[in-house]
């Protein structure tokens, strides 16, 4: 599904990833992991296109994206949810999620039933302005409007951070149900160890701008592992 070879990434003389590799299969759900300021959201911009890479390749599907804009790879397949519950605050959730399934370039109001479907919370919020809901509601609105998209792999960066228990709770349950019963490829920076346990069929742990540690989810009960990410 997602192939990422050699990927380095800089912002002006400062280099921050140093040739990562990464591969998501279909359907796989891979966590990527490590402590703060290591490159993970840094990866995941330059997968989308945010941040534009100095070498190395992205491939969706065999097709070579490395060079193409973001709306392109989202045309393509590519739902991103970024870090910080990213909204349009002026706009009402339902606003919110309208301009995100016009710039596809689709007029199927159905994708938004069926992200409403998977956060039933905001169905009594359509009218409220994004700026005006909890940080849990945003984030669920965020990755809703990624949903949107009608995503083959769905990239996102930390969706449980500065969250309240009971959202981050709903959350998990969402990504696991659209893994598991949609079959949907996920690609997930997360820092909680345990819930990467319960979600995860792989992982990758970034160290210094390098993949420091691979495997399945099972090799998460590794020292290494615990070693690569305490503070």
């Amino acid at each position: 599904m997602l192939q990422v070879s050699g990927l380095q990434a800089a912002y002006g003389r400062s280099q921050v990833l140093f040739g990562v590799d990464l591969t998501v299969g279909p359907g796989e759900l891979v966590t990527v992991m490590g402590r703060n300021g290591v490159g993970k959201t840094t990866l995941l911009n330059a997968i989308m296109g945010v941040l534009t890479p100095t070498a190395g390749t992205v491939t969706l599907d065999g097709t070579d994206v490395t060079r193409m804009r973001t709306y392109q790879r989202v045309r393509l397949g590519m739902g991103y949810a970024p870090q910080g519950h990213e909204t349009f605050p002026q706009l009402t959730v339902w606003e919110n999620l309208q301009v995100t399934l016009e710039a596809t370039g689709r007029r199927d109001r159905s994708a938004i039933d069926d992200a409403l479907e998977v956060f039933p919370r905001l169905t009594g919020l359509l009218k409220r302005r994004a700026g005006f809901l909890s940080g849990g509601q945003q984030q669920q609105l965020a990755i809703a409007r990624a949903l949107v998209t009608r995503p083959r792999i769905l990239i996102l960066d930390e969706p449980t951070e500065g969250i309240q228990p009971s959202i981050i709770r709903e959350i998990e349950e969402a990504v696991e149900r659209l893994h598991k019963e949609h079959d949907l490829a996920v690609l997930l920076v997360e820092q909680y160890l345990d819930l990467a346990l319960r979600l995860a069929d792989a992982f990758v742990i970034l160290d210094g701008g390098t993949v420091r540690h691979s495997g399945s989810a099972a090799d998460l009960h590794d020292d290494k592992v615990k070693h690569l990410l305490a503070v």
